[in-house]
């Protein structure tokens, strides 16, 4: 576990080495492209032999789409508290969603014109689950509830399968409380590329949704373009942003959930403006992180993903957390600091507010969904949204009157830009041509 301190003489190089450290190296950018490459290509038969060497399994096309009894039996054997949980944390997410929900909308321009905006959803997309190790079940709610109030007609999920080319039962459940049909055996950039290309056993999406490890999110960069991507929610990260009133203990467990994710590639970060803090919190990490070390890398996370900074100031602390942009900002602060530090903190995926709200509650029910931005790319994006599965139109509706209010406008910039025709096409409306 590194420690820094922001009055370090190199501070701020230390930190954003520590972060590029985290971005896909070329060796892996190059392993993508091929294996995209290859699905393009060959398809079904790509995703197969794919499928066979990362996930050690051989799935026939004819056994790539889960079928309705597997699903049915899935929801069957799911007991009383699993399907109580997925129905309070669908009931969550809808109260939450529904306040985002846009609508169409119609008003003048100062041309007098008719303008506004329509959104429709999109008509199908791909939704990628985690599976493996880390089964993330709780992204089939996060995810595929969004989508169903967007107004998606079809929604495709893949999720890899084990070692027996089985499919999670836990995922089978959640997908057949949410009413999903059409799921597939396939992980990775595989899958990745045979839905945005499309094959023979499976129909091409218009978008990729959907956390995944390092390889996964560097297909669905490579991918936008020939299909839409929502963001790039690579492996979990955690900021939790403390001061001497935090408890250490519910510090350290709360960084430890995170790491537990199990791809070894999650970052950590504890911020604080005390030292005595931090230094029990980085004690009950090293004394509490056995218990959670079996087989999930761990280790690995706290070895190399695991950062702890002393800020000189609450300012510093401020600063330090907008230049990491972490998909969760967990604040151990006394109360009265607590919306201060939400308004001045603006890049965090989601921000968790006060000691009682650990960031486990958004990961599984509070509501906004749990598919983040990561890699600091929180700087720029926003995590997943009901939006996300709509497009807009612009709508504008011009008469002879608002075209007229409009006219030297337009001769304006098509004078300026060198574009006679664009003039001209309004000037013959006018009877001037």
């Amino acid at each position: 576990m590194r420690v820094l301190d922001t009055a370090q003489p190199q501070f701020w190089q230390q930190l954003e080495a520590f972060c590029s450290a985290a971005q896909p190296g070329p060796a892996l950018v190059r392993r993508v492209a091929a294996i995209i490459a290859g699905v393009r290509s060959e398809g079904d038969l790509a995703v197969r032999r794919y499928t066979r060497k990362f996930d050690g399994v051989d799935v026939p096309p004819a056994r790539l789409r889960v079928t309705a009894a597997e699903l049915a039996q899935a929801a069957q054997q799911s007991s009383r508290a699993e399907r109580a949980a997925f129905a309070q944390a669908r009931r969550c997410i809808l109260a939450f969603h529904r306040r985002t929900l846009p609508r169409n909308w119609r008003a003048r321009n100062p041309h007098g014109a008719l303008v506004g905006e329509n959104f429709y959803p999109l008509h199908r997309v791909g939704i990628n689950i985690p599976g493996g190790q880390v089964p993330l079940v709780s992204t089939v709610l996060m995810t595929c509830v969004l989508a169903q109030m967007a107004g998606v007609r079809e929604i495709a999920v893949c999720t890899p399968p084990d070692k027996n080319g089985a499919t999670n039962p836990g995922l089978l459940a959640a997908l057949a409380f949410c009413g999903i049909t059409e799921v597939y055996r396939m992980g990775g950039v595989q899958a990745m590329a045979a839905l945005a290309f499309g094959t023979k056993t499976i129909p091409a999406v218009d978008k990729l949704c959907g956390p995944g490890n390092a390889y996964t999110i560097e297909a669905k960069r490579q991918l936008f373009g020939q299909t839409g991507a929502d963001l790039l929610p690579g492996p979990s990260e955690i900021l939790v942003l403390a001061d001497a009133s935090a408890n250490a203990a519910w510090i350290a467990l709360d960084l430890l959930a995170q790491a537990e994710h199990g791809t070894g590639k999650e970052r950590l970060f504890l911020v604080s403006t005390s030292r005595p803090l931090l230094k029990r919190a980085l004690a009950e990490v090293e004394r509490r992180a056995p218990a959670f070390q079996s087989g999930n890398h761990l280790a690995d996370v706290l070895k190399n993903g695991f950062l702890a900074i002393h800020a000189a100031s609450l300012d510093e602390a401020i600063a330090v957390a907008n230049f990491l942009a972490p998909e969760h900002l967990e604040l151990h602060v006394r109360a009265a600091l607590l919306e201060k530090l939400a308004r001045q903190i603006t890049t965090a995926g989601a921000i968790l507010l006060g000691p009682q709200t650990p960031t486990v509650l958004g990961d599984f029910t509070a509501g906004p969904s749990h598919t983040l931005p990561t890699g600091r790319t929180g700087r720029f994006l926003s995590g997943l949204r009901l939006q996300d599965f709509q497009r807009r139109s612009s709508i504008v509706r011009y008469d002879s009157r608002s075209l007229a209010k409009a006219a030297p406008v337009v001769a304006a910039f098509s004078a300026l830009e060198r574009l006679p025709a664009h003039g001209e096409s309004l000037r013959a409306r006018l009877g001037k041509s």
